[in-house]
């Protein structure tokens, strides 16, 4: 005899576990005990077959992928009129039901409604003060766009117009722009992850310098995507320059608030990313005149300065300034013989004023007046007549010369 079930999830074990039906059932057990609730999502998919009581909706959630089935009676759906389409935001209250045959969930819808532009505005607006009071709308945060970037990265839809006003206006600015294009869905509830994934293939890509995320003008709801959260904050932690092109100039999703440049059309981006080669090189034609017209006004005025100090006396007769200094020189010549001259002159008279006192107190100038030198033969001079010995030879000099002579006794 075979053992019961366990009751409880918690009770059973690898000896006893629960048959995949008797989990369906336990599971449907457990749902059927929720009350109904309301549920917002997005309509992604609406098939309804002509002479069918209900029909079938696929409800994803905008902000993740994720989706529910739902089923509606045909009733409903017309009451809601005809502008229920995909891609529409809606609240339904619906009972959630387990289906044990598939293992899936879903809800069976009760009401309908579409969520209003004018919620729609209030959640946005909220949001978009709530990233504010984070910072991510500060001009601070903000990165400069390159002057002229090597690559382009340009997020936009497949096809769309937006990616050929870029690209074309843009190769008409400046010939040479390369682009990395990503085609994307800019519209229904693929958008937001596919917009996301190539924003961060683009920013991690190190030859892309700036990033156009842009898409042609549409309706309130079209454009909502670019207002969702995580899109917004993806853009505000992008590396790269991330320059908005969404819509017209009267549309503002929350992306241009966050972006690093706002375009008012993707014409315009074109007109941000890169430099007008036109402008450029007229620009650069006005340097050079404006630098040719600098430097011929200075060399006018060096010109001007030289031929100053040409017209000057000392450079028109150079020779001046040598003669000049030539006069000078001999002056100083002249001057200096004389006062040479006249030194010698004074000299030649202090010597010959000498010579005659030197020659008036001369040994030899009192010779010539008769006086005599009396030596012994030893070069004494006689002095005293007791010095002298009889019969001693001795030498006497007078003016003319000297001779020997003998005492008298």
């Amino acid at each position: 005899m075979s053992q019961p079930l366990p009751e409880r999830a918690a009770d059973t074990s690898a000896e006893r576990p629960w048959p995949v039906r008797t989990l369906s059932v336990k599971i449907s057990d457990y749902v059927d005990k929720m009350s109904p609730l309301w549920v917002e999502g997005q309509i992604v998919q609406l098939n309804r077959r002509p002479g069918a009581p209900t029909a079938y909706v696929t409800l994803r959630d905008p902000e993740v992928d994720m989706s529910l089935s739902v089923t509606v009676h045909v009733n409903t759906l017309d009451a809601m009129g005809p502008g229920l389409q995909q891609g529409a935001r809606v609240v339904v209250h619906a009972k959630p039901r387990f289906w044990t045959k598939r293992g899936t969930l879903h809800l069976d819808a009760r009401q309908l409604r579409p969520v209003g532009v004018g919620e729609l505005l209030a959640r946005l607006e909220h949001l978009k003060q709530l990233l504010r009071s984070e910072g991510l709308f500060a001009p601070d945060r903000k990165k400069p766009l390159p002057f002229l970037p090597r690559t382009i990265g340009l997020i936009c839809g497949r096809a769309s117009a937006a990616e050929k006003d870029v690209v074309e206006n843009t190769r008409r600015r400046w010939p040479q722009a390369r682009f990395e294009i990503r085609q994307v869905a800019v519209q229904g509830p693929d958008t937001v992850p596919q917009v996301t994934a190539a924003l961060a293939e683009l920013d991690a890509a190190p030859h892309v310098d700036v990033i156009v995320v842009s898409r042609g003008g549409g309706g309130f709801e079209d454009l909502l995507p670019f207002s969702n959260e995580a899109l917004v904050r993806a853009v505000a932690d992008a590396r790269t320059p991330v320059v908005s092109a969404i819509g017209h100039d009267e549309d503002t999703p929350l992306l241009d608030f966050v972006a690093d440049v706002r375009a008012s059309t993707p014409t315009d981006a074109a007109k941000r990313i890169v430099p007008d080669l036109a402008d450029e090189l007229d620009g650069l034609a006005e340097l050079r005149a404006r630098g040719a017209g600098a430097l011929h006004r200075r060399l006018t005025v060096e010109r001007r300065h030289l031929e100053q100090l040409r017209s000057r006396p000392v450079l028109v007769a150079p020779e001046t300034m040598v003669a000049a200094r030539r006069a000078t020189i001999g002056a100083l010549r002249d001057r200096s013989r004389a006062r040479v001259g006249h030194r010698l002159e004074r000299a030649h008279d202090q010597v010959g004023h000498l010579r005659g006192q030197l020659r008036a107190l001369s040994p030899l100038q009192t010779l010539e007046r008769g006086y005599a030198v009396v030596r012994h033969t030893d070069g004494q001079v006689v002095t005293d007549v007791a010095t002298v010995e009889p019969a001693e030879l001795l030498r006497v000099t007078v003016a003319s010369g000297d001779f020997a002579v003998r005492p008298v006794s």
